[in-house]
């Protein structure tokens, strides 16, 4: 199983080893300068708690210069490096491989799912029609720690398409994001526009990001990660805005 530590990933992971035990299932985790710490960390402790196997890939896709140029199809190369990778595993353990894609995933602009298809990688809880908020519920009643978790995307996403993917970017993205979390946001984004950073945190927590004191506090945390410029977007965070910013 692809698995990222998500919501939707760590539910899935769970349902399968309570379907079919811990034994049965391998928990495969994509490691490369675009997961954040915290995202492996999480996804270290929930696979241990679960006491399933758990594979760390030490995936390159930045070694991809498709992937690089950040073109809107960019998640495509990252999957189909990932699946490339998982294929292997899967045929030498006589495994099928799935992964956490939901229902409200074929409303939005997912090319990492072209890839799944070319590697026959099945989606179970698209399949039987889970939501976001069927998936959250359920978890919620698991009692899985997961079940709240801010929706969560790989570091790229952060840098707007057309404009380069580099390590140091997404060192820098990371930085800032850890320093606006420490100060108690939750849901935090940080997006790069070279020198410049525009920062997005839940829309619950706007209102709190915007005092006075705090917007002071907020700016001086993404200076110290090296941006020169910071501004807050006062609409807050919402899924898939940096697709709307020209590249």
């Amino acid at each position: 199983m692809a698995f990222s530590g998500g919501v939707d990933s760590s539910f899935l992971l769970a349902i399968c080893v309570e379907t079919l035990g811990a034994d049965a299932v391998v928990a495969a985790t994509a490691d490369s300068p675009s997961l954040p710490r915290r995202e492996l960390a999480d996804a270290k402790a929930f696979a241990t708690g679960l006491g399933v196997r758990h594979v760390i890939l030490a995936t390159q896709e930045l070694s991809n210069d498709a992937y690089r140029r950040n073109a809107p199809n960019r998640c495509y190369f990252c999957k189909a490096t990932l699946y490339g990778e998982l294929v292997q595993l899967a045929r030498a353990e006589d495994r099928v491989m799935v992964y956490g894609a939901i229902l409200d995933d074929l409303g939005d602009h997912r090319p990492g799912a072209l890839a799944a298809q070319e590697f026959e990688v099945r989606s179970p809880l698209q399949e039987v029609g889970l939501s976001k908020q069927e998936i959250r519920e359920a978890s919620r009643q698991m009692g899985l720690p997961m079940w709240d978790k801010p929706q969560a995307a790989c570091l790229s996403s952060r840098i707007p398409h057309g404009q380069e993917v580099t390590t140091e970017k997404l060192a820098q993205i990371e930085r800032a994001e850890e320093a606006v979390k420490a100060l108690g946001f939750r849901q935090v984004r940080v997006r790069h526009f070279g020198t410049t950073a525009r920062v997005e945190v839940g829309a619950d927590e706007v209102e709190r990001c915007l005092e006075p004191s705090m917007r002071v506090a907020v700016i001086d945390a993404i200076e110290h990660a090296g941006f020169v410029t910071v501004e807050i977007d006062s609409e807050g965070y919402r899924s898939g805005k940096l697709n709307m910013v020209p590249g």
